[in-house]
């Protein structure tokens, strides 16, 4: 299954989004890695994010990856508690596991991917030609038409060795 996830970091993001990328590639094996962006903290008043979008396939059910991923922030220092819009040391979604859909249950495809430029921009230049399986338009359309009101998305200066 072709899997898609979503990171982000706004404390100390570098150090953070490395250590998810390496611990995806040693769980996951390949992974396709977007441009990482630094984007607005959206829905508060924070410091700015790292956030990027991996590719990689599984067999595992989407449960299984969720657990996996979540264990990796927890190892990252992130704490969970009630969801809210605040500052992450790492945060890492399931955008898309594969055409499937999970909504309203697990919100797979992520609803952020129609709202949000730091899951659509890095999504569009990843997999412009893939399509977004709720409503069949590419990545690439959707960026093409999508408004950025009082968001911002800059291609970060952070180097990757991959």
């Amino acid at each position: 299954m072709h899997v898609v996830l979503s990171l982000g970091s706004n404390i100390d993001r570098e150090k953070n989004i490395r250590f998810a990328l390496q611990e995806i590639r040693d769980q996951y094996g390949d992974i396709e890695v977007s441009p990482i962006y630094e984007t607005s903290s959206v829905g508060f008043d924070g410091p700015s994010f790292f956030n990027l979008v991996v590719g990689m396939q599984s067999s595992d059910p989407v449960e299984d990856i969720i657990g996996s991923l979540q264990q990796i922030e927890t190892v990252a220092g992130r704490v969970r508690g009630p969801k809210s819009f605040d500052s992450r040391i790492l945060d890492i979604d399931v955008i898309l596991y594969g055409t499937e859909n999970f909504r309203p249950d697990r919100n797979i495809p992520r609803d952020e991917i129609e709202k949000y430029a730091y899951v659509l921009k890095p999504l569009s230049d990843l997999y412009p030609e893939l399509t977004y399986p709720m409503t069949g338009e590419t990545f690439a359309v959707m960026w093409k038409a999508f408004e950025m009101k009082d968001q911002t998305a800059f291609m970060a200066e952070f180097p990757l060795e991959i």
